[in-house]
């Protein structure tokens, strides 16, 4: 522990029975004497301290003063622990470390209150990106953000490297190095072409759509997606006719916009970036199709940021479970 200047102390007044008061304490007396009671040697205990040692032997001096008592048997050849010395030494210590743990807190939150917080995202977080920091403990205050869209892949091997904190990350389910905390489950939703008669639905069941072919990236691309919408088809009783595969939302939507047969799936979340009037977005009825989104954090990072972040992404899952649950009721 650092040597305590003298400016560094706090009260601590013991009276007598006849009501006097004793100077206050001052936190370097409380350090020079468990140095002294360690050592049992004013001249170790003041290399120890580096410091001279007069000033050891007066300030332990004025603190057993200060608490009339004493707390050292001093002989021209030996010190030992008077009984009250021995009684107050655990206490010194546990007072020392106290103030340890205090410091290095404050050090900690000085730095994280400094700290860039750099994250990897998508296009299509939507409103979920504000119910993220809205969750953050101080809805993020004293943190500068910064965010970085970027392909899926380029943002693990980001986060993997330390040139990002953490990616918002879908279509996966294990990534080595990484640890993955479960944000929430997005329920995906149909497009296809607004002049189809299905697109007068409200909702869809799955099996409505067997006959029109469906559009989505290769399973390369995206083998969770892949697997899961294929699984879902199947439970609803039928293998879906697989049309061209899907180059870019974008580029898909504009195609069944255009009149090409098809369909296709997307996050609810990327629903605001469709503006074409062709195109109708229904949800599907029953069980829905549904995709986890993560956020992905080193495995080696702070352990008191990772708590900050696994509290703060199980808040935004039951935040967004309450919302489905609330949308699937009856009016």
């Amino acid at each position: 522990m650092r040597a305590i200047p003298a400016t560094d102390c706090f009260a601590f007044n013991k009276g007598d029975r006849s009501g006097k008061r004793g100077g206050p304490v001052e936190l370097r007396q409380i350090q020079y004497f468990v140095a002294v009671a360690e050592e049992l040697h004013f001249g170790r205990a003041a290399e120890r301290l580096h410091i001279g040692q007069p000033a050891v032997s007066q300030q332990v001096r004025r603190l057993e003063r200060e608490l009339r008592t004493q707390l050292f048997d001093r002989s021209s050849r030996t010190v030992t622990l008077t009984p009250v010395g021995q009684a107050l030494l655990p206490e010194g210590r546990e007072l020392l470390k106290a103030l340890d743990v205090f410091a290095a807190k404050a050090r900690r939150l000085a730095t994280q209150s400094e700290a860039t917080f750099r994250v990897g995202i998508s296009s299509a977080l939507g409103g979920r990106l504000d119910d993220f920091l809205d969750a953050l403990p101080g809805r993020g205050a004293g943190t500068r953000f910064e965010f970085q869209t970027l392909d899926a892949r380029t943002r693990l091997e980001e986060v993997r490297a330390g040139r990002l904190d953490a990616a918002f990350i879908r279509g996966i389910d294990s990534a080595p190095g990484l640890r993955l905390l479960t944000l929430w489950y997005d329920p995906l939703v149909v497009a296809l072409p607004a002049s189809h008669p299905l697109a007068r639905h409200g909702v869809l069941h799955l099996a409505d759509l067997a006959g029109l072919p469906l559009r989505m990236a290769p399973r390369t691309d995206n083998p969770v997606l892949f697997d899961t919408v294929l699984a879902a088809c199947r439970k609803a009783g039928f293998e879906p006719t697989l049309g061209p595969p899907s180059t870019g939302l974008q580029d898909t939507l504009a195609e069944i916009g255009a009149g090409a047969p098809g369909w296709t799936l997307m996050y609810p979340t990327a629903a605001g970036t469709v503006s074409s009037r062709r195109i109708a977005l229904l949800p599907l009825d029953g069980d829905p199709i549904t995709i986890c989104m993560f956020l992905a954090v080193r495995e080696t990072a702070d352990p008191e940021r990772l708590e900050v972040l696994t509290e703060t992404s199980a808040q935004v899952r039951r935040k967004v479970a309450r919302e489905l649950r609330q949308s699937r009721q009856p009016e």
